[in-house]
C-alpha cells in the first residue's frame, strides 16, 4: 500500500515530457542523469543529491533489465527493474524515474530536453551521451570505494 506513493514517480517517457513542459512553463530547471543503479549505495546517493542541487527537478533515466544485460552481461542486473525503480523513487532527491531499453539514454534525452545533464565519475564532457543536446553538462566525482560491481564481488566472496 505505501509503495503506491513511490510508484507515482515512475513515469513513461510521455508523462515525463509533460512533467518537463510543466516545469519549464514555471521557469524551473530540469536535471537529468541516468544509470543502472543495480545495487543502490552511498555513491549513488552522493551523485543524485549533487544532481538535484543543480535544479528544481531531477529525472533519472533507468536502464531496463534488458539494457543492463546488454551492458554488463547475463548475470546482471541483480535486482529487477521494478525494484530498482522503486528504490530510486523512495529517495526524496529524485522527482521522476523513466526506464529505457536502449544501451544509452540518447533517445530519452532528445525527448525530454533537460536543462542540465549529470554523470558521475571520470567522464570527459565530450564522452557523455547527450552532450550535443544539453547546454549544461556536469560531472560529479565518484566517492572512492563505492561501486555496485565491487559490492557484488564482495558478496560473492563471502
Amino acid at each position: 500500500m505505501f509503495l503506491e506513493f513511490y510508484k507515482n514517480k515512475i513515469l513513461t517517457p510521455e508523462s515525463a515530457m509533460k512533467m518537463v513542459a510543466y516545469y519549464k512553463l514555471k521557469d524551473k530547471k530540469i536535471v537529468f542523469t541516468n544509470g543502472c543503479f543495480d545495487v543502490l549505495h552511498v555513491g549513488h546517493l552522493h551523485i543524485l543529491s549533487a544532481a538535484r542541487e543543480l535544479g528544481q527537478a531531477l529525472i533519472v533515466g533507468l536502464n531496463s533489465d534488458k539494457s543492463v544485460r546488454n551492458l554488463k552481461g547475463m548475470s546482471r542486473p541483480v535486482q529487477h527493474e521494478d525494484d530498482r525503480a522503486l528504490l530510486l523513487a523512495g529517495l526524496s532527491v529524485v522527482d521522476a524515474i523513466v526506464l529505457f531499453d536502449e544501451l544509452t539514454p540518447l533517445q530519452l534525452i532528445e525527448q525530454l530536453q533537460p536543462d542540465v545533464l549529470v554523470k558521475g565519475g571520470d567522464y570527459k564532457i565530450e564522452e557523455i551521451v547527450g552532450n550535443n543536446i544539453v547546454k549544461q553538462i556536469e560531472v560529479i566525482p565518484f566517492i572512492e570505494g563505492y561501486s555496485s560491481s565491487l559490492i557484488i564481488k564482495k558478496i560473492k566472496s563471502l
